[in-house]
């Protein structure tokens, strides 16, 4: 736990949060600045900053929360789609530093684009290029 982490503070019951979802190791709530009825993030309950700072078991604790509560959202929103996203780190713009992912359930017309939007325009890359990314990717 961290003592200046929001987050932390509602996994330890210090402040208030509309959980609706709790195993051992990951929470579920809704984020009390929606982007759309039903805006959840699940979180890890131990303070993790970034996505690789989870261990595999944690990982698997926040993504099978997830995938099971992404319908559930849906269904109880009346949503038609939803987008699951993840603003590792503050360039990518994460607020609060503890790992969290965004279920955003989606409407037909609702004027939010896809999540490609979030990077801005698209680099122009050649096969090479590519190729050279994808072996240094493979190689860590």
């Amino acid at each position: 736990m961290s003592d200046d982490c929001i987050f932390c503070s509602i996994v330890a019951g210090d402040i208030p949060g509309r959980i609706v979802a709790e195993t051992d190791d990951a929470l579920a709530f809704l984020d009390a600045n929606p982007m759309a009825p039903g805006h959840t993030l699940v979180i890890p309950k131990a303070h993790r900053e970034r996505l690789a700072d989870l261990s595999t078991e944690e990982s698997r604790a926040v993504f099978d929360l997830v995938h099971d509560l992404a319908p559930r959202i849906a269904e109880a929103v009346d949503a038609d789609a939803h987008t699951i996203g993840v603003n590792d780190g503050p360039e990518a713009g994460q607020e609060v530093p503890h790992a969290h992912v965004h279920v955003m359930p989606r409407f037909e017309g609702d004027g939010g684009g896809p999540i490609h939007a979030a990077a801005g325009s698209r680099p122009d890359l050649d096969d090479d290029e590519l190729d050279e990314i994808a072996a240094d990717i493979a190689a860590e």
